[in-house]
């Protein structure tokens, strides 16, 4: 027999691959970080003795959940300014609540609670974009996740950097340090078209195209950044960065959620992947991204949670059950969006988007061991006649019992494995007071 690290064995297995396929009774079989084998679960146990196996009956095993936009950081900010308009949250409580406390603790705590939250809730890989990016690449390689850090770069200076170059300056050499870590990748982030100028745009892409980075940034989010694009360079911003060169396959664009006929065309001819929030969108007062038509248009779309702080969690069971129901009822059709469609913008569709399907997104032999084991014998689930309907409109994030990451176990019986719960909570609580006492 074949020694192998572990043996997860369960009664469904969803691979994300083939789009409706769940296999039933099999086992996947983990060594050296990777998946080696899938199997029938009698099968698997006759080839290969593992030092670890699990037994999961009634659950369903699946990808890990990639979190396509966040700003992990701001989870300390979650609750502090609800239910505003985003020029306003933006300008007169984010922004000026950033440039009082954002500080390279500020971002390690921060990303620390949003990580936690993420394991618990079935995350595996998160994209995002903030300022301090060591502090959150430190945070995701102590409590092991999967991380996409956002090179943030805009004109206006923070805490983090005062112009463009030293932006940039500051991302490269966090990419130079951080390049060889297996958990960590890298992406240009200018922030916006309303917070970044031609130029700047012009420089990124030259980088993006010499270093083969992709780029990560906000757009079309509100009807106001369109039209006040319209005013200043006579274009929307799809179009002005049309003109620039920035769109293509590189390019993830978050939220689009107001599009015409010619934007919509441009982000397909250009092969843009579309990053929807749609809890964020709906708690900001933004709108509803035209699913149906990017679906049309063969756009590929992934699924985010945007900020804590816009959200007020970083739950992808609430976005996809979100995604579902509420494009049912945009497009009056019940038969629209399938849960495996759902999955898929949750899982492969999300590492597609970050030139990372090579090596997660799908349970596939000799991709990363990022699996999810999701508890469907619980009153909520069942009965339970077809498990992915289950998964998708009945399951949420408590029926995450195990997590594994590049192999590892990160949640054990909705237990976190090596975190320390108690701590991170404290420190939190102790930044909560600071920022209250302001």
């Amino acid at each position: 027999m074949i020694k192998v690290d572990k043996i997860i064995s369960a009664t469904w297995i969803y691979t994300g691959e083939d789009q409706d396929k769940v296999l039933f009774d099999h086992s996947i079989v983990v060594s050296d970080q990777k998946i080696r084998d899938i199997q029938p679960t009698i099968k698997a146990h006759e080839m290969y003795e593992a030092e670890e196996t699990y037994q999961l009956s009634d659950h369903i095993l699946l990808p890990g959940l990639i979190n396509a936009h966040t700003h992990s950081a701001m989870s300390l900010l979650k609750g502090y300014a609800d239910d505003l308009q985003l020029e306003t949250w933006l300008n007169d409580y984010i922004w000026p609540a950033e440039s009082k406390f954002v500080n390279y603790d500020f971002v390690r705590v921060g990303s620390e609670l949003a990580i936690a939250e993420m394991i618990k809730g079935g995350t595996t890989t998160f994209n995002d974009m903030y300022f301090f990016p060591e502090a959150t690449a430190e945070a995701s390689k102590n409590l092991g996740i999967r991380a996409n850090i956002g090179l943030v770069v805009m004109e206006f200076p923070s805490n983090y950097a005062n112009d463009p170059q030293e932006y940039l300056n500051k991302g490269f050499e966090f990419r130079d340090h951080w390049r060889d870590n297996k958990l960590i990748s890298t992406s240009i982030a200018p922030h916006a078209p309303y917070s970044v100028s031609n130029s700047t745009f012009e420089l990124i892409n030259t980088y993006a195209e010499q270093l083969n980075l992709t780029i990560h940034t906000h757009l079309h989010e509100t009807r106001n950044e369109i039209e006040e694009s319209i005013k200043q360079f006579s274009s929307t911003p799809i179009e002005r960065l049309s003109e620039l060169g920035l769109l293509g396959p590189k390019l993830m664009a978050a939220h689009c959620v107001h599009l015409s006929e010619n934007d919509m065309y441009q982000l397909k001819s250009n092969g843009v992947s579309v990053l929807c929030n749609i809890s964020s969108n709906m708690k900001l007062g933004s709108g509803f991204v035209d699913v149906y038509q990017l679906i049309n248009n063969n756009i590929n779309i992934a699924i985010g949670t945007d900020s804590s702080a816009s959200n007020n969690r970083l739950d992808m069971f609430s976005e996809m059950r979100s995604m579902a129901l509420n494009n049912k009822a945009l497009t009056m059709k019940s038969e629209f969006l399938k849960p495996s469609e759902v999955l898929k913008m949750a899982t492969i569709n999300g590492a597609k988007a970050l030139g990372l399907d090579h090596i997660i997104g799908s349970i596939v032999k000799n991709k990363y061991a990022d699996i999810i084991a999701v508890n469907l014998d619980r009153i909520d689930t069942q009965p339970c006649y077809d498990p992915l309907a289950s998964l998708v409109y009945c399951a949420d994030r408590s029926s995450v019992e195990y997590v594994w990451i590049n192999g590892d176990t990160k949640l054990k019986e909705r237990v976190l494995v090596n975190i320390d719960e108690i701590e991170i909570l404290q420190k939190v609580k102790s930044w909560k007071n600071k920022i209250n006492q302001t």
